[in-house]
């Protein structure tokens, strides 16, 4: 009779000690390396950080170190003593500026103009883009892109030089064309209630052109395939616009509406002061030309910095605002 042997039995093996966890790099571990993965993006992209180092140093010197100057609207400036030598009057340059009478009449006319200025400049633009986006003749079409983008390089003292020579009484072309159908000459830059059409519509066809490239590079990103199955599907001209080109340049043009809404009373200064005079006056007063006339000429200015400080607060709360609510409708806006 066979017998059989009993198999050994297996030896248990003791537990596996768990892992030591790693440690976190130290403080010093940590800024080396920082800093060697910032050598080594400055090795490989040199270049790109030589190009921002301009725009940098331009918004650091003339935008963010100016701010600390705008403790002089809470101070009685003397330019003796200078900004931080001079006596702390707290908020009574505020208090002055809205009981001034003329501060009324300065907010009416600033807000008019820019909101009257946003709701001329942008569609016009957006139209234009659409048109020239839909014109085959390439002839033809860069001709009237160079005719509508060249009156941007013009200068605003050119731009307003010659709408007062059109606009002359004595020898526009406007008051010629006028005198034909036995219309008398009109001065256009006298009467009140034409200086926000000069200013506005003279600002359009000098920037529609520029504005209209913006669109234009938006329109040349859409898909091909998306017209295409549009025409499959048997849609117009029109129809594509509306359903192909609108949507797909929206989130460029939701940014450009909030951008000039941000700058509704960051209107020009320039443009209105040239064209302003004692007849027009009543309108053309605006918030960037009492800034000039109060902390220039009269030499207040604590009171310029209380108003151009206050221009300041509105401008930012109007474009957190408008980011809001486009953000709700449309869900694209400035951040994310």
């Amino acid at each position: 009779m066979a017998t059989t042997t009993p198999s050994p039995t297996p030896v248990a093996k003791p537990p596996a000690r768990p892992a030591r966890p790693a440690r976190p790099p130290g403080p010093a571990v940590r800024r080396r390396s920082r800093w060697s993965q910032a050598q080594r993006a400055w090795r490989l992209h040199w270049q790109l950080y030589l190009l921002v180092i301009v725009p940098i140093a331009y918004f650091v010197i003339f935008k963010y170190i100016p701010m600390a100057f705008n403790v002089i609207a809470f101070k009685d400036y003397s330019p003796v003593l200078g900004p931080w030598g001079s006596q702390w009057v707290g908020l009574r340059n505020f208090q002055q500026l809205f009981s001034n009478p003329v501060f009324g009449t300065l907010l009416k006319n600033t807000f008019i103009l820019a909101f009257y200025l946003v709701l001329a400049s942008f569609p016009v633009p957006l139209i234009l883009a659409l048109a020239l986006n839909e014109i085959r003749n390439g002839w033809f079409k860069r001709t009237v892109q160079l005719v509508t983008y060249a009156p941007y390089f013009i200068s605003t003292v050119v731009v307003v030089s010659m709408t007062v020579l059109v606009l002359s009484p004595q020898v526009g072309i406007v008051n010629d064309g006028l005198g034909l159908f036995g219309i008398g000459p009109i001065n256009f830059l006298g009467e009140p209630g034409f200086f926000r059409h000069i200013y506005v519509w003279t600002d359009v066809w000098q920037t529609a052109g520029y504005a209209a490239v913006i669109y234009l590079a938006a329109l040349a990103g859409i898909d091909p395939a998306l017209h295409e199955s549009a025409k499959i599907d048997g849609a117009s001209r029109l129809q594509r616009i509306r359903h192909v080109d609108l949507p797909g340049i929206m989130p460029t043009a939701m940014v450009m509406l909030i951008l000039g809404v941000g700058n509704m009373m960051a209107i020009g200064f320039e443009k209105a002061y040239l064209l302003q005079n004692n007849l027009n006056l009543a309108q053309s007063e605006i918030i960037p030309t009492y800034v000039y006339k109060t902390g220039l000429i009269n030499a207040d200015f604590s009171m310029a910095t209380a108003v151009g400080l206050f221009n300041s607060v509105v401008n930012l709360c109007l474009l957190l605002v408008v980011n809001f609510a486009a953000k709700r409708i449309t869900g694209n806006g400035l951040w994310r």
